[in-house]
C-alpha cells in the first residue's frame, strides 16, 4: 500500500517526500549561510523518509516535521535546524488570517489608485488588470513569511532598500536582449505552435513582435533586441528576391505578351538555371547572366524568341520595381511593428511588452532601409497620428558610422534627430563612451553595447569574458538603496555614513544572490520560450529538466540607488548641482559603491555591477516612507518624490550643458545602467549640439528632446 501523511485537518494524503526537501532546501537559503548540497538535501531526506516509515501507524505531519528537525541536528546541521524551527513558525504564522493583506485586496477591488498604476504600468480598470495585481500583493506577502530573510523583508518594508520586482522574486529574472538572427534561423516555437523562419520584411517584424511577447510572458521586466537593423536586414533581401522574380513575370506578361502560365514557367526556370543570388543594389552580376541565358535559352527549346535588348529591359525593370516594392514592403513592416508593440497584450492582458530596439550602426543597404522606414514609421506615429510609447527606440551613436557629414549613417543620425523632435519614445545611446567603445569592433553588432527602455545596459562578462557581449543575455535581478535614508540617519556624519552605506550594500548583495540561488533551482522547462528556443545565451545545451544555473550566470546582478542629490543635501547643505564640494562628494560615493561591485566580482566570479536606477515609482516610495518616519526636512523629504539616482535636479541650478559635465562622470560608474536627461527649449540644431556635447564628455544612454513634446505626451516625463 502507497504511504500515507495524516493533515492537520485529520484527512489522510499520499506521503510526498518532494515536500520535505523543499521545506528543509527553503528554511537554509532563507535563513542561514550554512548551505546543503543537493546530495545532502536528498541523503536527509531519505533518513526523514525511513524513520517516518518505520513504524505500523500512519505519521502526522507534526511528527514528521520533529523528525526533521532531529535528522539536522544528529547530521550536525545546527544552523539549518534553527532555521528549520523558524521556517516551522512562520509557515503557522501564514496559516492565520491576514488582515493586512486582505486590505490591499479590498483596496486593489474597490479603489484603484490611477498615481500607482502609472507607475507600475498595469491597468487596474480590466479585470485581468486587477487580478494580476491580487496575485502580486499575495506572491509579495507569501515571500516576505516563507523566503526572503526577516531583516531584509524588514529593510525593504521600511524603505531602506527596494527589492524590484518582488512578486516575481522565486520565479523569473528581469530582461533580455533578443537576438533574432539566432532565433530566426530554420524557426521557432513560441509552446502554442511553430513558426517558420521568415521570408519577407513583414513576416521578420510580425516574428519580431511575436518574440518581444512571448519572452515578455517568461520574465518581469523589458524586453529589448540589440540589433534590430542588422537582424531585420534578411529580410529585405528575402523581400527584394520575391518581389524581383515576380517583376520579371509582369514584365514578361505585359510587354512581351507571354502567359500567365508560362510566365511563371519560365521564372522558374531561370531560379534553377541561374540561382536566386541576388540581392538589394547587388544585381549586376545576375543580370548579365539573364541577358546572355534568356535569349539562348528561348531558341534552343524553342519557345517564343526574347533578344538581348528585350532581357536587359526585363532585368532593368525588375530591379526598380523590386526597388520600390521592397521598400513599400519595408514601410508596412515598420508600421505594423508599431502598432502591434503599442497594443499587443502581455501578463494576461493586462499590459503591452515593455519593448526596446537598438539600431543606427548597420551600413548596408538593406540596414539602412530598414532604418530609415522605422524612423518614419515612429514619426506618422498610431492610427490617429498618436504618440506611440513602444518600443523604445534606441538610436547608437558613433563616430565613423552616423555622427558626422562624412559618416555613412549621418543621414540617419539627422532623421532620428528629426523625430525625437517630435516623439518621446526615441533615445540615443553612445558606443564611444569609453566603457561602450573598448568592446566595439567595426561591423560587429555582439561587440555593441545595448540598452534598454528602463536604462539597463548588459556588456562586461565576468563570469565568461569570451562571451562580451549584450546578445542572448541580460539583468537577473536588482535591488535600489535608499541614499537619503542613510544621509538621515547619519546626521551628517559622513563616517557614519559610509558605515551604513556598506551594511546596506552587504544587505542589498546577500538578498540578491540569495535570489539568484533560488532562481538557480529552476529549470529549463520553467522557461519554454526563453531557454527552449535558446533566447539566453548557451541555453540551447540545456535539456528539457537541467538546472538553469550554469546559464544564468551570463546574466547581471545589479545594485541601485535613488536620490544621490537629497543624500548630498543632507550631509552639506547643497546637492550636487549646486556646489562643487557636493560634487567631489557624490562622485567618492558612488566610486565606492561601484568598487564594492567590482570586488563582488572578483570574489564570486559573478556579474555584479552598479544601476542607477531610473524608476519613478521607487522614488516617490522612498520620499513618502523618509517624510513619514524623518519629517519635513528642506531639500530632502519636503518634495513629492526623490530625484532618480545621481541626476542633477531640475531646480533651475544647471543649463543643460552643465548638467551633461555633472553626470556624465557617473556613467562610468554605473555600468549596469545609467542615463542623462536634456529637456530642450529649441529644435533639431540645438538637439544635435546637445548630442554631441554628451558624446565628447562620456556619457552612455540619453534622452533629449524639446520639452514640449514631454509635457504634451500623456503619462510620459522627461
Amino acid at each position: 500500500m502507497n504511504a500515507q501523511i495524516r493533515k492537520r485537518s485529520g484527512e489522510l494524503a499520499p506521503f510526498d517526500e518532494t515536500k520535505i526537501r523543499s521545506a528543509v532546501f527553503k528554511a537554509n537559503i532563507r535563513f542561514t549561510q550554512e548551505r546543503l548540497s543537493p546530495h545532502q538535501l536528498d541523503e536527509l531526506t531519505h533518513q526523514v523518509v525511513r524513520r517516518a516509515l518505520a513504524g505500523n501507524f500512519i505519521p502526522t505531519v507534526e511528527q514528521v516535521q520533529d523528525l526533521v528537525e532531529e535528522c539536522l541536528i544528529d547530521h550536525g546541521y545546527a544552523q539549518t535546524a534553527k532555521a528549520y524551527i523558524l521556517y516551522r513558525d512562520e509557515h503557522r504564522k501564514a496559516r492565520e488570517f491576514d488582515p493586512e493583506l486582505m486590505k490591499t485586496y479590498e483596496n486593489l477591488t474597490f479603489r484603484p489608485n490611477r498615481e500607482e498604476q502609472e507607475y507600475r504600468g498595469i491597468n487596474e480598470d480590466t479585470a485581468m488588470g486587477t487580478m494580476l495585481e491580487y496575485g502580486s500583493e499575495g506572491a509579495k506577502a507569501f515571500y516576505d513569511r516563507n523566503v526572503i530573510p526577516p531583516e531584509i523583508s524588514q529593510a525593504h518594508r521600511e524603505g531602506a532598500i527596494h527589492i524590484h520586482d518582488k512578486d516575481f522574486y522565486a520565479l523569473t529574472e528581469t530582461s533580455c536582449q533578443i537576438d533574432p538572427i539566432t532565433l530566426f534561423h530554420e524557426g521557432f516555437s513560441t509552446g502554442h505552435g511553430y513558426l517558420r523562419e521568415p521570408n519577407d520584411i513583414r513576416s521578420y517584424t510580425a516574428l519580431a513582435c511575436i518574440a518581444i511577447q512571448a519572452n515578455q510572458n517568461e520574465m518581469h521586466e523589458s524586453q529589448g533586441i540589440p540589433n534590430f537593423d542588422y537582424a531585420m536586414a534578411p529580410g529585405i533581401d528575402k523581400t527584394y528576391r520575391k518581389a524581383y522574380f515576380s517583376s520579371l513575370r509582369q514584365y514578361w506578361q505585359i510587354l512581351l505578351g507571354f502567359s500567365h502560365d508560362d510566365a511563371m514557367a519560365l521564372a522558374e526556370e531561370v531560379k534553377e538555371q541561374l540561382g536566386t543570388d541576388l540581392a538589394l543594389t547587388r544585381t549586376d552580376a545576375f543580370g548579365e547572366a539573364l541577358i546572355q541565358w534568356l535569349p539562348r535559352h528561348q531558341v534552343e527549346k524553342g519557345f517564343q524568341p526574347i533578344s538581348s535588348e528585350e532581357a536587359k529591359a526585363s532585368h532593368q525593370y525588375a530591379v526598380r520595381q523590386a526597388e520600390e516594392e521592397t521598400d513599400a514592403a519595408c514601410w508596412q513592416a515598420m508600421e505594423a511593428l508599431i502598432h502591434n508593440l503599442n497594443t499587443m497584450n502581455s501578463r494576461a492582458g493586462a499590459q503591452v511588452p515593455y519593448s526596446s530596439l537598438n539600431y543606427g550602426t548597420d551600413t548596408s543597404p538593406q540596414g539602412r532601409m530598414v532604418i530609415r522606414n522605422l524612423l518614419k514609421a515612429t514619426e506618422a506615429g498610431l492610427g490617429d497620428g498618436g504618440m506611440p510609447i513602444f518600443p523604445v527606440h534606441i538610436f547608437k551613436v558613433k563616430e565613423g558610422v552616423n555622427l558626422n557629414p562624412s559618416d555613412p549613417n549621418y543621414d540617419l543620425f539627422r532623421q532620428a534627430i528629426h523625430v525625437a523632435c517630435k516623439r518621446v519614445s526615441l533615445h540615443f545611446s553612445f558606443l564611444d563612451a569609453p566603457f561602450n567603445l573598448r568592446w566595439y569592433r567595426p561591423g560587429d553588432y555582439t561587440s555593441e553595447a545595448a540598452y534598454q527602455g528602463n536604462d539597463i545596459r548588459v556588456m562586461e562578462n565576468v563570469a565568461d569574458p569570451d562571451c562580451v557581449t549584450p546578445c542572448g543575455r541580460g539583468n537577473l535581478s536588482f535591488t535600489s538603496i535608499n541614499l537619503p535614508r542613510i544621509a538621515l540617519e547619519s546626521k551628517g556624519d559622513r563616517s557614519q555614513f559610509y558605515h551604513l552605506l556598506y551594511r546596506r550594500l552587504e544587505l542589498t548583495s546577500r538578498q540578491l544572490r540569495q535570489r539568484m540561488e533560488i532562481q538557480c533551482n529552476r529549470r529549463a522547462y520553467n522557461y519554454p520560450f526563453l531557454m527552449g528556443q535558446g533566447v539566453w545565451i548557451h541555453s540551447d545545451s540545456l535539456r528539457h529538466d537541467d538546472l538553469v544555473e550554469k546559464v544564468l550566470r551570463q546574466g547581471t546582478l545589479s545594485v541601485g540607488f535613488v536620490g544621490l542629490a537629497e543624500a548630498l543635501t543632507a550631509l552639506t547643505g547643497q546637492h550636487h548641482g549646486q556646489s562643487e564640494e557636493s560634487q567631489r562628494l557624490g562622485l567618492e560615493i558612488i566610486g565606492r559603491m561601484s568598487r564594492y561591485m567590482e570586488s563582488l566580482c572578483r570574489e564570486t566570479g559573478l556579474n555584479w555591477n552598479l544601476i542607477a536606477t531610473p524608476n519613478k515609482g521607487t522614488a516617490l516610495r522612498f520620499a513618502r516612507l523618509d517624510k513619514k518616519e524623518f519629517g519635513i526636512v528642506p531639500g530632502v523629504t519636503d518634495r513629492e518624490k526623490y530625484t532618480e539616482s545621481f541626476l542633477v535636479p531640475d531646480d533651475g541650478s544647471v543649463d543643460v550643458y552643465q548638467r551633461i559635465q555633472l553626470e556624465a562622470p557617473y556613467h562610468a560608474l554605473t555600468l549596469g545602467g545609467h542615463l542623462c536627461r536634456a529637456s530642450l527649449d529649441g529644435g533639431e540644431e540645438e538637439l544635435e549640439q546637445v548630442l554631441r556635447a554628451m558624446k565628447e564628455a562620456g556619457v552612455g544612454y540619453a534622452i533629449a528632446g524639446p520639452r514640449e513634446i514631454y509635457q504634451s505626451a500623456a503619462g510620459q516625463a522627461l
